[in-house]
């Protein structure tokens, strides 16, 4: 049955926007945090006697609050237990020869003569398919695109092809930048390469690309921006292979079934079992800079971030203006 794809994995869209929200304002406290205490700082300075000019402070109480860095240190004496816990084992791996994961592999082959959908956590591996298969094409001279929803996710993209590929090798096209268009691998955002897929129709010509890798696919269920990803793939030709990475797509037979309806290609798709290689670590930045975990150790809301929101809600509600409290007057 045929339907539109504004109505697929919407549940995740709206979980992704939260999320933005969420890491947005964690940002915003924390810079807001940062320069309250500068401020404080000077303002101790002025009023104490200067009795050692020489005296520097210690270059990482500049950049960061006291709390964060008492309790963001595991060992540090006065973090707390269920901090420790959730920061235990953060740091960079012992080094070790990357072997690619089954997965990964047979993503590869089936790219020689189908579409291919990779749903796999974050971190698990799926640029690497990407790159492996860019590679294949640049080494046999045929060209491809990589496309992103975000320019910031773009320009990484693009250094990090650079230093892989060499820089005159790769291109990239966005809103803001345009360089090395005529690389054989160009990166840009997805309304950039659906822009190209209409000028090509529009001009009788060729796709230059032989392979479309679309990160971030499921964006198509993105009430906003959808329609692109959906344009893409349906303007896309066939001859051009197309390579969908996601983390968080929930139906992804259903959106391979619909990409091979609107292509007429089969779309293989090819998820990642198991449990998350990277875990996640749930936790809440306080407005003082203090973090603590998010859940306790029976999976359930930390008491003492409910009891912090409590507070924050009935000091909200005692200091709204009495024009808000009253029936009349104002915007309802």
């Amino acid at each position: 049955m045929r339907r539109s794809l504004f109505e697929i994995n919407t549940a995740n869209a709206r979980a992704q926007k939260l999320s933005r929200r969420i890491c947005a304002k964690l940002l915003y406290i924390m810079a807001r945090q940062r320069t309250r205490n500068s401020r404080h700082k000077q303002n101790n300075e002025r009023a104490r006697p200067n009795n050692n000019a020489t005296h520097k402070p210690d270059a990482v109480s500049m950049r960061l609050p006291r709390e964060i860095i008492t309790n963001a240190v595991p060992n540090y004496p006065h973090a707390s237990r269920g901090l420790r816990q959730l920061l235990e084992g953060i740091g960079t791996p012992a080094p070790a020869e990357f072997t690619p994961d089954p997965f990964q592999l047979e993503a590869l082959r089936a790219l020689e003569h189908e579409d291919v959908l990779v749903t796999a956590p974050t971190g698990s591996g799926k640029t690497w398919i990407a790159r492996e298969e860019i590679r294949r094409l640049l080494g046999a001279g045929k060209r491809a695109w990589y496309t992103s929803p975000l320019k910031a996710l773009t320009n990484s993209k693009y250094v990090e092809f650079a230093e892989e590929f060499g820089a005159e090798n790769v291109g990239i096209l966005t809103g803001d930048r345009k360089e090395n268009g005529d690389a054989p691998l160009t990166v840009g955002t997805t309304e950039i390469y659906r822009n190209q897929l209409f000028d090509a129709l529009r001009r009788g010509e060729n796709l230059r690309a032989d392979l479309v890798v679309l990160d971030e696919a499921h964006y198509l269920a993105d009430a906003d921006r959808g329609h692109v990803w959906e344009e893409a793939i349906i303007l896309s030709p066939p001859r051009v292979r197309l390579l969908l990475l996601s983390a968080t797509i929930g139906n992804a037979e259903e959106f391979a079934s619909w990409i091979a309806e609107v292509r007429g290609l089969p779309c293989q798709v090819i998820p990642r079992p198991g449990a998350r290689p990277v875990p996640l670590r749930a936790a809440f930045l306080f407005p003082d800079g203090q973090l603590a975990p998010l859940l306790d150790a029976g999976g359930r809301m930390n008491l003492e971030i409910t009891r912090f929101s409590e507070q924050r809600e009935a000091e909200r509600r005692t200091t709204r203006p009495p024009w808000r409290s009253r029936g009349g007057g104002g915007r309802r």
